[in-house]
């Protein structure tokens, strides 16, 4: 599993530096793609990074138009992050050149196998974290 995810992330952040992204960066937008509005805090939890890090990571994708923050409704000091349109763009980019990755790395797989592989990869992520991840894997999610 470790020489894999090593092998996985030296694949991931060669392509992502390709389209001026890095690994951290892309899980924070992806993170925003699926819901609006967290703190740079939940970012950093998800992403495995101290705040202090995706902050400079979320200044940093701001000032490139990336994504846009705005304070929290209920007043405090606490921003909210989301996506701007170019983000989505970038994000929507660089999951195609992801689906290249995964593509290679599953060539050897049929069908069956690969459905397969991902339930049981489900499974086990559930077996991690049975509070984050609720809904059972199906084939048609895709997940």
């Amino acid at each position: 599993m470790f020489r894999l995810e090593r092998r996985i992330r030296a694949h991931l952040d060669e392509t992502l530096a390709r389209h001026g992204v890095t690994t951290t960066e892309y899980m924070a937008l992806s993170e925003l793609r699926l819901r609006d509005g967290p703190s740079s805090a939940q970012l950093a939890r998800i992403a495995f990074v101290s705040a202090q890090a995706m902050n400079l990571v979320i200044r940093d994708l701001e000032r490139r138009g990336l994504v846009l923050r705005r304070p929290d409704p209920r007043g405090g000091r606490i921003l909210r992050v989301g996506l701007t349109r170019a983000g989505l763009t970038t994000l929507r980019r660089c999951d195609r050149a992801l689906d290249e990755i995964e593509q290679v790395m599953l060539a050897a797989l049929d069908e069956q196998d690969r459905k397969s592989l991902a339930g049981h990869l489900a499974e086990c992520s559930r077996a991690l974290h049975p509070e984050r991840d609720p809904e059972p894997w199906s084939p048609e999610s895709g997940d």
